[in-house]
């Protein structure tokens, strides 16, 4: 999982739940749930400075709510975790000796008399 984003205002240390971005050209600032990955022009915010944003006078604010259906994991989450833990309980597979060596010990080797 990808290392949590914390708010972009200065000073505040809080993990980020929302993303603001801004279409300049219709005045309009749009606040939505936190993007998959960090945007350079786009500014992560936490739940308190989300919550207190306001726009510039004559600026529409449009707040986009988040998915309940996107919030717990998604099928794709579910199968990733179900093959994790599948090739966890795979017995290891046993490495092949090359010919005429025994099994290690350490840093020793076993070697086999050919005549035998």
């Amino acid at each position: 999982m990808s290392p949590t984003r914390r708010c972009s205002r200065s000073a505040c240390s809080r993990t980020a739940v929302a993303t603001l971005t801004y279409d300049y050209a219709n005045s309009t600032a749009v606040l939505g749930p936190l993007a998959t990955y960090a945007e350079p022009h786009a500014y992560d915010l936490c739940s308190e400075h989300s919550e207190r944003l306001v726009a510039p006078r004559g600026w529409e604010v449009i707040r986009l709510a988040p998915d309940p259906a996107a919030l717990g994991p998604s099928s794709d989450d579910l199968l990733a975790l179900a093959d994790a833990v599948r090739e966890a309980a795979k017995p290891p597979e046993e490495p092949e000796e090359p010919r005429g060596e025994g099994p290690r010990r350490g840093h020793l080797r076993v070697l086999r008399n050919p005549d035998m």
